[in-house]
């Protein structure tokens, strides 16, 4: 059987157990004068109070649910580092995969780039030598021009020279004559 104490009893027992009154010498250990009587019954009170309500299986019920929700964050913890372990192995697997590939792609890429330098270095000796061989025959074909306009030239100055001196030691019937000659033959030498 549980005392049960009413709010009006608890606030009676509150007023009475001040220090003012409990304060005072002489008196018995149960008089509500007595300080240790007055705390002895403030502590059973609020105990009384704590198992009347149920504070205690609460208390307990509350402790119960954070272990259990401990225990479950504990689980899932585990079960998290052991998948992160299972990624960080996969992972560690894939990225050595990556270095083996990216060794293979280097070393391709090493052999690619010296075959493309040696028929680089073969296409340039066939274009300095296509390249050479065009300014080659750009210069004798300069030069045979230059030869041809200067035989035109000399025979320019020849013909102006020629009719010069016939002009000055021929009539104009005759140096017209002798003009249509040689410029008929200087034509002639040209075709």
């Amino acid at each position: 059987m549980t005392a049960r104490i009413t709010p009006l009893a608890a606030a009676a027992f509150a007023l009475f157990a001040t220090p003012a009154l409990a304060a005072g010498g002489g008196y018995g250990f149960t008089s509500l004068f007595n300080t240790d009587y007055v705390v002895l019954i403030g502590f059973l009170i609020f105990v009384a109070i704590l198992f009347y309500f149920d504070v205690p299986a609460i208390l307990m019920k509350l402790l119960d649910g954070r272990a259990e929700t401990i225990r479950n964050e504990l689980d899932e913890a585990r079960a998290l580092r052991d998948e992160a372990q299972t990624l960080l192995a996969s992972y560690e697997r894939k990225s050595r995969e990556v270095a083996e590939q990216s060794q293979r792609i280097i070393d391709n890429a090493r052999a690619e780039a010296q075959s493309a330098a040696e028929a680089a270095k073969q296409d340039l000796q066939t274009s300095i030598a296509r390249r050479l061989k065009a300014a080659e025959e750009q210069i004798s074909s300069a030069e045979e021009k230059a030869t041809r306009e200067l035989r035109n030239r000399a025979v320019d100055v020849a013909i102006a020279a020629a009719a010069q001196i016939l002009a000055a030691s021929t009539t104009a019937t005759e140096a017209n004559k002798r003009i249509d000659a040689a410029i008929a033959e200087v034509e002639s030498r040209l075709h």
